[in-house]
This record gives C-alpha cells, structure tokens and sequence, in this order.
C-alpha cells in the first residue's frame, strides 16, 4: 500500500484505515508494518455499522467489520463503495484510484 498511499495523496486525497480493534492494537500493528496512515478504532462498531460492513456473526463473532473499500468525496459523498464477504479477497485498488481521478 505504500507506492500508493503516495499516488491516492497525489491526487488529493487521504487515506484512513477503520477497524473494530482497540487503538493500542492499532498502534502496534501500525508500528510492526510501517503503516504511514492513520488508523482509525470504531470500538463501538458504529462506523462499520453506518457503512453497512458489519457482519451479524463472522466465526463465532458478533459484530466484526468486512473487508471493504470507500472512497468518499469532500462533500461526504460515498463515490466508490467495494465490500467481501471473504476476508481473504483484496480490494482492486486501481478501480479505487481511477475514481479518485475522475473527482
């Protein structure tokens, strides 16, 4: 992600990772990969919640967040949504980073 965190701030925009973990896991995990990005704790599951990724049970566990993709514009605007219900499929991010360009 690193090549193009830099390309998605080229183009104006930020980059934010959201995750039902507690901040200090979130830091260490920040910290044992180099993540130049902050790294955002929706604790609460009101986040995952609000973007409708939130899993009922996922493995014995309530609440959990999918694996997805947004990007969102200036005005709040979800521009591009990309949701898995398989944890293990990565999001394509050049269809993310080409509707940064048309924004």
């Amino acid at each position: 992600m690193g090549h193009r965190a830099s390309e998605i701030r080229a183009l104006g925009a930020d980059v934010l990772a959201v995750a039902v973990t507690a901040t200090f896991s979130q830091q260490a995990f920040a910290d044992a990969l180099g993540v130049d990005f902050p790294l955002l704790s929706d604790w609460d599951r009101e986040v995952c919640a609000a973007y409708d990724v939130r899993y009922d049970v996922w493995k014995g566990h309530r609440g959990l967040a999918k694996r997805s993709l947004f990007v969102v514009g200036r005005d709040a605007t979800v521009r591009y949504r990309w949701v898995t219900d398989d944890a293990l499929v990565l999001p394509d991010l050049d269809e993310a980073v080409a509707v940064l360009r048309e924004l």
